[in-house]
This record gives structure tokens, sequence and C-alpha cells, in this order.
């Protein structure tokens, strides 16, 4: 891992550390959390804080009063469903800004990330996973993608004949021409953030979810999120992800390929939610 730590090294524009997620994830691991915890955490950041309880009232959620609150807003609308908000807009502040050097328009990566992750939520809902850990690990399956960037500013043209050319997976190309890949970096990234093993794992073999080993599942649940997310529009850039893979993802989460289209309608039901994310954070 030597020549991923000298790659982050080198750079000073990295977003700092998003502490709030790991922490959240710790205590969602845990029985019978009290929510003054919770809030807590949340709180310690007054801007997050805001932007939780504006999208705790939106016409989204359609509560009868607005909460007053973070702690009314947990309760009201759950841990869970204030950690997945929680977490959207703490990747929006990293993802948000345009990556020129895969030709990302300003918020197009944040919000493939969130369109991702909603669709491996519904999956993993159906297949009765842990909704928290999948629905991170598919917003931040990306999260390479801001630190390699800036390396790729004047090789794009590169990029795009090269991956055209060879006919190739985007994540084989930046190998060939960085010697690192955003999956690999990503994964290296959060380690370095102090994010679960299960979900670096996750994030480093998300093109290839059989390489994590006893992660395979989440990082299968990572492919599928990413690949449906495009499916239904929320895509980005030229030939950004390699079908490859699909059938041995779906075989390591029990799933037939008949599945795909219920999970594709069930990402659609939840294109406002998307919608409502975007519209807070941008």
């Amino acid at each position: 891992m030597r020549h991923l730590d000298d790659y982050l090294d080198k750079l000073t524009n990295l977003p700092p550390a998003p502490r709030v997620l790991p922490e959240l994830l710790d205590l969602l691991s845990q029985d019978n959390v009290d929510s003054d915890r919770v809030v807590k955490v949340i709180a310690y950041d007054p801007g997050l804080t805001a932007s939780v309880l504006q999208l705790c009232n939106s016409a989204y959620f359609g509560l009868a009063t607005p909460a007053e609150d973070l702690l009314e807003a947990v309760t009201r609308l759950g841990f869970n469903q204030v950690y997945q908000l929680v977490a959207a807009l703490v990747g929006s502040k990293a993802m948000g800004p345009p990556q020129l050097g895969y030709g990302i328009d300003k918020g197009e990566l944040w919000k493939h990330s969130v369109a991702s992750a909603v669709a491996a939520q519904c999956i993993a809902e159906a297949q009765g996973e842990n909704q928290a850990v999948v629905y991170t690990a598919a917003l931040l399956h990306d999260i390479g993608k801001i630190v390699l960037s800036d390396a790729l500013v004047h090789s794009y043209a590169q990029l795009i004949e090269e991956t055209e050319r060879n006919q190739q997976a985007l994540v084989d190309t930046e190998k060939k021409l960085l010697g690192v890949d955003h999956a690999e970096i990503g994964g290296r990234l959060l380690a370095r953030w102090r994010f679960p093993a299960k979900l670096v794992d996750a994030v480093t073999h998300h093109h290839a979810p059989q390489g994590a080993g006893q992660h395979g599942q989440l990082a299968a649940y990572t492919y599928l999120g990413n690949m449906l997310a495009h499916f239904v529009g929320y895509g980005y850039g030229h030939l950004p992800f390699a079908l490859r893979g699909r059938s041995e993802a779906m075989e390591m989460l029990g799933l037939s390929k008949d599945a795909l289209p219920q999970f594709m309608i069930a990402t659609f039901e939840k294109i406002d939610l998307i919608d409502a994310l975007f519209g807070v954070a941008r």
C-alpha cells in the first residue's frame, strides 16, 4: 500500500475526514442506543444540523408539524433515516465540486453517489442486510475520484482514447496511466479516515467484488448499486463502469437476473428523495 500512501501524501486539497460517519455507524451497530448520543455527534457541526433539520421538514417526509430540533427529528424519523440524510449531506461536501480530470460537472459525482446508495439500500432491504452499512459503502464508492481527478486534468483525452481503443473499463485505463485506480485509492482514503475494514474492502473492490474476501457481499451490493444508478439515469462521464462481474455480484447475493427490474423500480420510487437531498446540498 505504500504507493497509495505516497500518492495521497502529495495531495494538499483533500477534504477533512468525515468523522461523524464512523462514529454514527458505530452507534448504529449497538443495541438500544440513546438518541441523545446520536444527537450529540451530529450537533457538533451546526451547519450539518441545520441541513438535516431542513431535510427532515421537507415535503418529501411530509411531517404534519415540523421537527423543532434534532432529538425530535431522530425520534420521529428514526436513527437509520436520519443517518442516511447525514451521510448524504456529508458526502456532498467532498463529491459536490466538479472533477475536471474525469469530465464530471458540478454535482454529477455526488448525485450519482446518492443514487447508488439508494439503489444499493433497496437491494439490502429486500435481502435483510444492514442497510446503513450498504448505503455508506455505495455512497462512498467513487470517493477515490476526488483524489485522482487533479492527476488526470491534462490526461482526460488520453484516458478516453485508450479506454475506447482497448475496449476496457475506465478503471483499467486509470491503472495503466497512473499506476493506481480510483477504487483502491478510495479504499485507502477510507482506511486513513478510520472507516471499518468492511467499508474499506467494499470500496476497494467495488468493480470486482469477488476480490473483497469476507466482505465480498458488501462489495457486491456496492457494485450493483453503482450499476443501477447508471441504469436509472444517474450516471456521468464516458464509459464510467463495465458490466463485467455483474453475474458474479448477483450470484454472491443469491439474486437472479430477473430481480434487477424490481430493484430499478424501487430506486425510481425514491427519486424524490435523491432530488430532495440534492436540492438541500447544492
